[in-house]
């Protein structure tokens, strides 16, 4: 079944130039980890984020001198859309709104009175930005974790909509909303109930999920099995290293589920095993690498790299193009169809080759 048919009917939300929620493909977003108020090194490190993929940057602003930055992040001449992450201080966020963040991110809980949520909503309709509702477990208002007694899936709902209704409450309703649980079941249950409770963009992430291996298996967990239900309309796999990293992770996790082809390259291949002739595991780290030397990993296709001719083709039918391995050789195959064989030392190069053609013929 395709994802957009068993997808969450979600209202759509413009972010700049990306549009999220709808029929939209999923949003890949991470967040710079530089000191914001130094513009080069927060430039330079959003632009190797846009590079790789990603399609929406968050940046802290702590401070009004912190919202300058912006300005020097436009003059560069990025494009992809800056959201502004900002706690508690309201005139922050009405700087940001002036000076052309392309969304908010803050709790409307956390700014004070009425109005100044008021005034905070009026400045972001005015330049059409829109708002994004951050809730997790660590940030709980009192009167719902008294009520709860602990950040069960329930009580991140019921926080997010109470947010929600903050907004609505002058007519604003230009809002993603992100529930965040550092326990992947908490996580998934708590975005789970607000999927059925209300209609606006979901912005999925497991916080907290540490560094490495272990937060990208969390995150993993997390994000896709949500995104198998159909939840989901952007997506941050929130790691404890190089923000670059996080959206690999994302691309690796939209490959995973086979996500309408949206982040590039998808590459299977067998665990291997006594039947198998050639170094296949050898072979699949080289076929990366030489993918990603020659500008083709973006490129929506899908490779088999199978161990043997038994069930090679019928277990990889549905890859454009894919190898199984002899003895000294592989077999070429297309759409599970054999095309002819290949000596061993010519395989990655013959992919290669293969690749090279969808993308130009675009039959992909």
């Amino acid at each position: 079944m395709k994802y957009n048919e068993i997808r969450r009917k979600s209202k759509e939300v413009v972010i700049g130039n990306c549009k999220i929620g709808g029929n939209n493909p999923i949003a890949i977003q991470s967040m710079t980890n530089t000191n914001t108020a130094d513009a080069a090194a927060t430039v330079a490190q959003i632009r190797k984020m846009e590079e790789n993929g990603c399609n929406i940057v968050r940046i802290s602003v702590p401070t009004l001198e912190a919202t300058n930055t912006i300005l020097a992040i436009k003059e560069a001449g990025v494009r992809i859309p800056i959201v502004a992450d900002i706690h508690f201080d309201y005139k922050i966020a009405l700087r940001c709104a002036e000076l052309g963040f392309d969304k908010i991110r803050i709790n409307p809980g956390n700014i004070g009175d009425d109005s100044r949520v008021k005034a905070v909503c009026d400045a972001c309709r005015a330049k059409k930005i829109p708002i994004r509702i951050g809730v997790n477990s660590g940030s709980l208002e009192k009167h719902i974790l008294a009520k709860y007694g602990s950040p069960t899936p329930e009580a991140l709902c019921e926080s997010a909509l109470y947010h929600a209704s903050l907004l609505e409450k002058f007519d604003f309703y230009d809002t993603v909303i992100s529930i965040k649980a550092s326990t992947v079941a908490g996580m998934i249950e708590a975005n789970r109930r607000l999927a059925q409770a209300c209609q606006y963009p979901l912005h999925l992430g497991v916080t907290e999920a540490g560094g490495g291996e272990r937060g990208m298996i969390k995150s993993a967990i997390g994000i896709g099995s949500l995104l198998c239900d159909g939840i989901g309309d952007t997506l941050r796999v929130s790691l404890t290293d190089d923000p670059v990293l996080e959206v690999d992770a994302a691309k690796k996790i939209l490959q995973g589920i086979e996500l309408e082809g949206q982040c590039g390259m998808d590459i299977v291949s067998c665990p291997t095993c006594s039947r198998t002739k050639i170094d296949l595991i050898a072979l699949s780290k080289q076929f990366e690498s030489a993918v990603r030397e020659a500008g083709l990993l973006d490129v929506p296709v899908k490779v088999a790299l199978m161990g043997c001719v038994v069930n090679g083709p019928g277990e990889a039918r549905e890859a454009d193009v894919g190898i199984a391995g002899g003895i000294g050789e592989a077999v070429l195959f297309r759409h599970g169809e054999i095309v002819e064989k290949i000596p061993e030392g010519e395989i990655i190069q013959r992919l290669l080759q293969e690749i090279q053609i969808l993308k130009e013929t675009k039959k992909v």
